[in-house]
C-alpha cells in the first residue's frame, strides 16, 4: 500500500483541484447568462465578484503559507471542503449583487485552503522521483473541473432551474472532506518516505536537495521569485480573463448554451493535455524551455482569439488551452525547484498574491472593456500583449538552489 500512497495522493489532489477550481472559479462560469438574464447586471459588475475572489485569495495567501508550513494540509482541507458546500447552498438565494460578492468572498478562503498551493505542497511532499508528472496529475484537476462542470450546470439549470442546480452542486464538495478526513497524510505520518527520497535522480539541478532550500527571506532577494511572480501575474491574467468570458464570447458570436459549454470542455480538455504532458516533458527536458515553448504556443492561441473571428475560434481555444496547461503545471513545478519545500508554503502563497491579482483583474477588466466597447476585440488584444511581456520575463527564471550548492 505504502508503494502505491504516493500516486494515490496525487489522484486525491486532482479531485480536491477539480472540486474546488470547478465550483469557484471554471465551471460556475456556466451560470453567468442565467444571472445576467434574471437580474439585468452589466458584465463588468458580474465579473466583480471575481476579482473580489481573486484579490481576497491575495491578501490571505501568504498568511496560509505561514499555516501550511506549521500545522499541514489536512486541517485546511476539511474547512476548505465546509465553506464551498456553504457558500453555494447560500448562492441559491442570492437576491442581490451584494449577496454574489460576500459569496465570491467565502470563496477567496476556499482557495487558500484547498486549492491550488496546498495541492502542489500535498503532492510534493511525497515525491522527489516523478515530482513534475505527480504535479501534472493533481493540476490536471483544474481542467477536469473546467471539462466536467459546465455541461453538468447547463443541464441541471435546463431541467431545474439555476437556484436548484446550486442546491444539487453544493453535495459535491463532500469529495474534498473525504479527502482531508482520510487520505491527506505527510511521508512522516505514514511511517515511510517520499518516492525517490532514497535514490533521487541527478537531472542537472532539476530537484533541489532539502539541505540547501532557500529560506523565504533568501527567495524573495532573488531575481527568479520576481520574475516567476511576475510572468505568474499576466499569464493568470491571460488565463482567467479568456476562460471567465469564453461561455459568454461564444453566445455573443451566435453559439447555443451547449456548445458554448462545450468549447469551456474543450479548453480545459486541452489544458488538461497540457498539465500532464508537459508535467512528463518536465522530468525529462530541461524546465525552461518547455515553459517558453508552454508561454509561445498559448501566445499564438491568443492573436486567434483575439481576431474574434468564428472561422479559427476552435483554433484558438485548442492552442490556447495546450499551452496554458502546460504553464499552469510548470510554473509551480519550477517554484518548488528553484527554491524547496522548507519554506514553500509562505513562497508559493506571496507568489499567489501576484497570480490572485492578475487573474482577478484580467476577469474584471475584460468584462468591463466589454461593457465599454461592445465587444472583446481589445480586451483580448491586451491578454495577447501580456502574454509577449510574460515570455520575456520567464526567460529571466534561474535554478537557485543550484547556486546555492556552488556555494557550500
Amino acid at each position: 500500500m505504502k508503494h502505491y500512497f504516493p500516486w494515490i495522493i496525487a489522484l486525491a489532489a486532482m479531485l480536491m483541484l477539480m472540486v474546488s477550481n470547478g465550483l469557484t472559479l471554471t465551471g460556475i462560469t456556466a451560470f453567468d447568462k442565467s444571472l445576467l438574464e434574471e437580474f439585468g447586471w452589466s458584465r463588468g459588475a458580474l465579473k466583480f465578484r471575481d476579482l473580489l475572489t481573486l484579490m481576497i485569495t491575495a491578501l490571505v495567501a501568504p498568511f496560509i503559507g505561514v499555516l501550511i508550513d506549521r500545522l499541514g494540509v489536512r486541517p485546511l482541507i476539511i474547512v476548505g471542503s465546509l465553506l464551498l458546500a456553504a457558500a453555494y447552498f447560500a448562492y441559491s438565494h442570492i437576491q442581490s449583487i451584494t449577496h454574489v460578492y460576500m459569496i465570491h468572498i467565502l470563496f477567496a478562503f476556499v482557495l487558500v485552503a484547498c486549492g491550488l498551493n496546498v495541492a502542489v505542497i500535498l503532492v510534493s511532499q511525497w515525491f522527489v522521483r516523478h515530482r513534475g508528472t505527480a504535479i501534472g496529475i493533481a493540476l490536471v484537476g483544474t481542467s477536469l473541473g473546467g471539462i466536467f462542470f459546465p455541461p453538468w450546470i447547463v443541464s441541471l439549470t435546463a431541467e431545474h432551474g439555476w437556484r436548484s442546480a446550486f442546491v444539487t452542486l453544493s453535495m459535491v464538495p463532500l469529495v474534498i472532506l473525504l479527502i482531508g478526513l482520510f487520505v491527506a497524510r505527510r511521508p512522516d505520518q505514514m511511517g515511510t518516505i517520499a518516492l525517490g527520497a532514497d535514490n533521487p535522480p541527478k537531472q542537472g539541478g532539476n530537484v533541489p536537495n532539502p539541505l540547501t532550500d532557500l529560506t523565504y527571506a533568501e527567495a524573495i532577494r532573488t531575481r527568479t521569485f520576481w520574475a516567476l511572480a511576475f510572468t505568474g501575474m499576466m499569464t493568470f491574467y491571460a488565463m482567467l480573463a479568456a476562460s471567465a468570458h469564453l461561455f459568454l464570447h461564444m453566445g455573443d458570436m451566435g453559439f447555443e448554451p451547449a456548445i458554448a459549454s462545450r468549447a469551456l470542455g474543450v479548453m480545459f480538455g486541452m489544458a488538461l493535455i497540457g498539465k500532464f504532458a508537459f508535467g512528463v516533458l518536465a522530468d525529462h527536458l530541461p524546465q525552461k524551455a518547455v515553459f517558453l515553448a508552454n508561454i509561445a504556443v498559448m501566445f499564438v492561441g491568443s492573436l486567434f482569439l483575439a481576431s474574434l473571428s468564428p472561422d479559427v475560434i476552435w483554433f484558438a481555444i485548442g492552442l490556447f488551452g495546450l499551452g496554458w496547461g502546460g504553464l499552469y503545471t510548470l510554473l509551480q513545478l519550477q517554484a518548488i525547484n528553484s527554491f524547496g519545500l522548507s519554506a514553500a508554503g509562505t513562497i508559493l502563497g506571496t507568489i499567489t498574491v501576484l497570480d490572485a491579482i492578475g487573474g482577478g483583474l484580467g476577469i474584471w477588466l475584460t468584462g468591463v472593456m466589454f461593457d465599454r466597447f461592445g465587444s472583446y476585440q481589445v480586451a483580448f488584444g491586451l491578454i495577447a500583449g501580456l502574454l509577449a511581456v510574460a515570455f520575456l520575463a520567464s526567460t529571466q527564471i534561474r535554478k537557485e538552489t543550484k547556486q546555492v550548492e556552488a556555494s557550500t
